[in-house]
């Protein structure tokens, strides 16, 4: 079966986002009254698995392994059966 995970990647609480600190004060300087703003990463793979069961065990490896880092990230896997 084919399957096709999302993972948003977003910074623990009390981490620093200098990504969204920036952007926070661009809005300002423009004019927007932004009381703050955080960056996320979205992944959108699409791989093979047996079953969804083993799926969301390879998801969640691929995050472990390489795409968060467990230290300074939180993580989310939605996954969905493609036809």
């Amino acid at each position: 079966m084919q399957y096709q995970t999302t993972v948003r990647i977003e910074q623990k609480a009390g981490m620093l986002d200098p990504e969204g600190t920036t952007t926070k004060r661009a809005l300002g300087q423009l004019g927007y009254q932004v009381n703050s703003v955080k960056t996320a990463k979205l992944y959108e793979i699409v791989f093979e698995a047996e079953s969804v069961e083993i799926a969301k065990q390879k998801a969640d490896e691929m995050c472990q392994k390489l795409i968060a880092n467990p230290i300074v990230n939180n993580y989310t896997i939605e996954l969905k059966e493609l036809k």
